[in-house]
């Protein structure tokens, strides 16, 4: 691939690096039975879907149109999850879906019964509490007052019956030693009705196809709930499974000095890599190494 004779701006994904990612994914769903569904959320480049459904077991969505192309594009198992749904979707995400996964009772409560009319399954996210995260509350669904899952002191054991699954998603591009310590939260505070369940989802934010992944401490971590509760397991990374397999290219159109070196791109952070402001954080660039190791560095 010759990245200096394509047309700027665009996003590029190598499909060899992108396989390479799935093998791995592949792998842990074929040693430990567990089931690993693709976070449209982070990764939408449908055209890469049949790819991805030989390797994983489906997609999950965050409202009614990842719920479509989920379904439309892949055609596999599909779930989804929001903070709360809106009556003039409802019936469409339980049509595309087979999982439905509630934030909070009220909306157990509101629209679980249409789930079950519909033969589907639906959980509920739970808030562990349990914050692993250093520095970025903004990507920590465990922060104080998150909007995101029950606690334990609001958790409603008598509104259980229907539930068939709990789901928790604590992690934002962290390793393996983070999900067993969010596994030990997750026992202590809703261990006693885990038995109950026929599912467990530990969302995503596994960063599993980085180098230093710690890949036999995940396994542990989905036998753990395999062997002593009976649970099917369910991950669902987004970022893991094209991570480092794609590029955004981009063309230098001056450069021009104002106490620094600066350069002039046709990109933007805000409309191509919004994490970079959000976060935020430096953009990796191509041959490029840390500042101070090169002699150009430019804004």
């Amino acid at each position: 691939m010759r990245f200096e004779e394509l047309p700027t701006p665009c996003y590029v994904v190598d499909e060899a690096l992108l396989e390479r990612n799935l093998e791995i994914l592949g792998g842990i769903m074929e040693r430990t039975g567990a089931k690993i569904i693709l976070a449209q959320k982070a990764f939408s480049m449908y055209t890469t879907y049949p790819l991805i459904g030989r390797y994983l077991s489906g997609t999950a969505s965050s409202g009614l149109y990842e719920a479509r192309l989920g379904h439309e594009e892949m055609g596999k198992e599909n779930h989804c999850f929001a903070p709360a749904y809106r009556e003039d979707q409802i019936d469409e995400i339980i049509e595309l879906c087979d999982h439905i996964i509630f934030n909070s009772f009220s909306q157990v409560e509101k629209f679980g019964h249409k789930v079950l009319a519909a033969g589907k399954k639906y959980g509920l996210r739970i808030n562990p509490e349990c914050s692993t995260q250093v520095g970025h509350d903004i990507y920590n669904p465990c922060a104080v007052g998150s909007r995101f899952g029950v606690t334990r002191e609001h958790f409603r054991p008598d509104l259980l019956e229907g539930i068939s699954g709990l789901h928790f998603h604590t992690l934002c591009q962290q390793n393996s030693d983070d999900l067993a310590t969010t596994l030990d939260a997750v026992e202590e505070k809703f261990g006693p009705w885990l038995s109950q369940m026929e599912w467990i989802n530990f969302g995503g934010g596994h960063h599993i196809t980085r180098e230093d992944y710690d890949i036999p401490l995940l396994e542990q971590c989905i036998r753990r709930m395999q062997d002593k509760y009976g649970l099917e397991v369910y991950l669902e990374p987004g970022e893991a499974v094209a991570l480092n397999a794609g590029f955004l290219i981009t063309s230098v159109l001056d450069t021009m000095k104002n106490g620094m070196d600066i350069a002039i791109l046709d990109t933007s952070a805000s409309c191509h890599m919004p994490d970079v402001l959000e976060m935020p954080y430096r953009p990796p660039l191509l041959g490029s190494g840390e500042p101070g190791e090169k002699p150009y560095t430019y804004r």
